[in-house]
């Protein structure tokens, strides 16, 4: 019997108490229970993780600004050489201990494989990256510099089962898209303001949020949905707003994609019970009401704006409250 109470370490103490006050266990039980509870280990399985995943981001970090403070000592091949090796032994390692491939989630073999895989992608990042600074090796095809690197990180995703890497190689296709639709003399202006980037991310958007659905009913790592569909949820609302604010002359027309958008994601939050996407779009859905308003009304009627902000704020919190008991009660 005290072999088994030992065991019981989640318990509260005040159990045991009354269980030996009415003579159901002994004194020795209950003293040793009460030990075991004071001594009780807690987990540090967060901030251990934390704490690696910190430690690969300023491992990344320090070889960056070491390359730049030494680069005339050490030499462009030399760095090369080694950024290359990283990566090459980063990914050797990861191959050889990795479990067999499957569609659904696979753990990792052990604690270090997830940040001996992101520290390898990440130093191929660089590698590519360093090789066309300093060399030119795709010339003018900057597209080529991203959607090398793309390939690659979506293969390691899912050939790894990796939601950092799959964030990684979604962020890299933002970025071609990005680059493969702005004509070279935009990029070198610096200048975003381009009505292509507004399209390019509501299509991209929708093809992430349609890769979600794929993923989920195809059972085709079906916990990469979220991913896809958080990514495309901002850049669809994203770029909805962005249309609303370049197109004054026809904003009630860009509140239909805000809305459509809106009501999908609405429907996702009760279907997943995810007061996280409820919480998304009624920010994102707050902004375009209000930029409406701002807009018929105007800079002649400050007053009536300032009563919407102080009225629509505490509905909003109300809404949030309410929104949030019916996500628990479905």
């Amino acid at each position: 019997c005290s072999t088994f109470i030992l065991t019981i370490t989640a318990m509260s103490t005040a159990l045991f108490e009354k269980l030996s006050a009415e003579g159901l266990i002994s004194n020795e039980s209950l003293a040793r229970v009460s030990t075991r509870e004071k001594n009780r280990l807690f987990s540090l399985h967060w901030e251990l993780r934390t704490l690696l995943y910190l430690g690969v981001l300023l491992l990344s970090g320090g070889l960056g600004i070491l390359v730049y403070k030494n680069i005339d000592t050490i030499g462009h091949t030399a760095i090369l050489i080694f950024i290359g090796a990283l990566s090459a032994g980063g990914f050797f390692y990861c191959a050889t201990h990795k479990l067999p491939f499957s569609k659904q989630k696979v753990a990792a073999p052990n604690a270090l494989f997830d940040y001996v895989l992101l520290l390898a992608c990440l130093s191929f990042v660089t590698f590519i990256g360093y090789l066309q600074y300093q060399y030119q090796v795709f010339g003018h095809r900057f597209g080529l510099v991203t959607f090398i690197p793309m390939l690659v990180l979506f293969f390691c995703a899912y050939y790894f089962d990796h939601l950092g890497i799959l964030s990684m190689a979604i962020t890299t296709l933002c970025a071609w898209a990005g680059i493969a639709v702005t004509p070279t003399r935009i990029l070198e202006d610096n200048d975003f303001n381009s009505t292509t980037i507004v399209y390019t991310g509501l299509v991209l958007g929708t093809c992430l949020v349609a890769t979600a659905i794929a993923s989920r009913r195809s059972g085709v790592k079906p916990h990469f949905a979220f991913t896809y569909s958080n990514f495309g949820m901002h850049l669809l609302f994203i770029c909805s707003l962005a249309g609303m604010f370049m197109y004054n002359n026809i904003l009630l027309l860009w509140c239909l994609p805000l809305a459509m958008v809106s009501y999908y994601f609405y429907r996702e939050a009760l279907r997943q019970k995810s007061f996280y996407i409820l919480l998304v779009l009624t920010l994102y859905a707050y902004i375009g009401l209000s930029y409406i308003v701002i807009t018929v009304l105007g800079s002649g009627g400050l007053s009536l704006i300032f009563l919407y902000f102080i009225a629509t704020a505490v509905a909003l919190v109300i809404f949030l409250i309410k929104m949030n008991k019916k996500i628990r009660a479905i």
